[in-house]
């Protein structure tokens, strides 16, 4: 993964650089209200209380990656995961990393990765600019970003109530802004014969 042996990023002088970003979709996530005020903790009672009822407020949809070289994380907030969405969260991309650079995608076949209009907008850009790399059916725990997506739901998604869908989606970015003020690389610790196991493993269920 363009690492020395120290853990630094190798920059390639002869051949342009290339970022390998793991990305995915994280659909339906749901913007619920409470019905009355938190009850501040007691003496007697050391937790918040809040009533059991809550209030739909419809759902929104994140779109991210983890660029696997630096640990950043790069979100889009949507209504939808379409392919206009996915196109803008590419554009974000492009617009992140320098020119002549080679930024390679690693997701599923959702429809939306390779729709037509992906495709179309994928044709203008220069050559190689995108690389795709497909993870197979049922192998999307490869894909780093669904752990991401799992730490966030523990951490910051899970019992969260909100006023509007619009605060769901600026603490959603403010989640983003924190885990980027400390980015943290992820070491991948399987071997190659352990990852063959496995498949060869699950094959045979």
């Amino acid at each position: 993964m363009q690492f020395d042996a120290d853990g630094e990023i190798i920059i390639p002088t002869d051949k342009p650089m290339i970022h390998t970003v793991s990305c995915d979709e994280k659909p339906g996530i749901q913007a619920l209200s409470t019905t009355g005020e938190d009850l501040r903790p007691t003496d007697k009672n050391g937790v918040v209380m809040r009533d059991a009822e809550y209030k739909r407020l419809g759902t929104l949809s994140l779109l991210a990656g983890i660029d696997l070289l630096t640990g950043i994380a790069i979100p889009l907030v949507s209504e939808s995961h379409k392919s206009s969405n996915f196109i803008n969260l590419l554009k974000k991309f492009d617009a992140m990393y320098p020119d002549g650079d080679m930024i390679r995608i690693i997701c599923d076949n959702h429809l939306a990765h390779k729709s037509k209009e992906t495709q179309n907008y994928l044709a203008g850009r220069p050559q190689g600019r995108f690389v795709f790399v497909f993870t197979p059916t049922h192998g999307s725990w490869l894909n780093m970003i669904e752990s991401f997506f799992s730490k966030m739901t523990k951490q910051m998604l899970r019992g969260i109530r909100v006023k509007s869908k619009e605060e769901l989606e600026q603490r959603i970015y403010l989640y983003f802004d924190e885990v980027n003020a400390e980015p943290v690389v992820y070491h991948w610790k399987y071997r190659l014969d352990e990852i063959s196991l496995v498949e060869a493993t699950a094959a045979a269920l």
